[in-house]
């Protein structure tokens, strides 16, 4: 194997990202393509798996390489599936809106981005503050009826909504 890096991980330095890639992108490739079926897709992960090592800066241990790699592609393919899911639901939507009310292609595609920031927003909440928020939120309940139905104290529902509602706001740009 040509990849000069140390048995350890470390900083991924420009020649070791290009042995890298030059060693295991036509595997990665592969490997997308059959797990995806489409070669655009699968192009598509393939790079952006590159570039998310590169914005990591750090380099996989040598014989973990592939193991690694694909690790980062499962990740983005994952991201790719709940985009499209957004996008499916939100075309959904917008289909049974009368025309005269829809929003124009450049707010459909901002309130797109700001649907995928906040699906991401989400997944990143600890699962009893989502479930905390998205019962007030979404199902309406009061901080009782939530601490109830989880088992949890009124301040502890307090706790967990403000814990949320700092995520919210730096999801949508302001200071948390």
């Amino acid at each position: 194997m040509a990849f000069a890096a140390p048995s350890s991980a470390g900083p991924l330095h420009t020649r070791e990202l290009d042995n890298l890639y030059r060693e295991h992108h036509h595997w990665l490739l592969g490997w997308l393509q059959r797990r995806i079926g489409n070669a655009f897709d699968a192009a598509d992960i393939s790079q952006d798996t590159f570039v998310r090592l590169l914005l990591n800066g750090h380099s996989p241990i040598p014989e973990q390489s592939r193991s690694h790699l694909a690790q980062i592609a499962k990740g983005l393919m994952i991201d790719m599936h709940r985009r499209r899911l957004l996008e499916t639901a939100w075309l959904d939507t917008l289909a049974r809106i009368p025309e005269q009310y829809a929003p124009s292609a450049e707010s459909r595609a901002i309130i797109l981005e700001s649907l995928v920031r906040i699906d991401a927003m989400l997944d990143e909440m600890p699962a009893k503050v989502r479930e905390t928020f998205l019962l007030s939120r979404f199902e309406g309940l009061t901080y009782t009826e939530i601490a109830t139905q989880l088992c949890i104290s009124v301040p502890t529902v307090r706790k967990y909504m403000l814990k949320a509602a700092q995520s919210c706001m730096a999801c949508l740009g302001g200071n948390a």
